[in-house]
């Protein structure tokens, strides 16, 4: 995750719904995720910064994959 940028931002948006118009055959499942999505993309840097600070401060410290003897 970089820096908050509108134009990112922007262009996730109509990655998402090209991928939907574009697939009118898609599972409904598939396509609510998506929908999903493409509405709950971060509008502003405030949100955005939130939702970076939440996601690394649930991550725990230690080896990604735990090996079993």
């Amino acid at each position: 995750m970089g820096p908050y940028s509108e134009d990112k931002q922007f262009q996730r948006a109509v990655a998402i719904q090209r991928l939907l118009e574009n697939n009118p055959d898609l599972d409904p499942q598939y396509k609510n995720v998506w929908q999903k999505h493409l509405l709950n993309l971060a509008n502003n840097e405030t949100t955005y910064n939130y939702r970076v600070k939440h996601i690394y401060s649930q991550m725990r410290k230690g080896p990604l994959v735990e090996w079993a003897e």
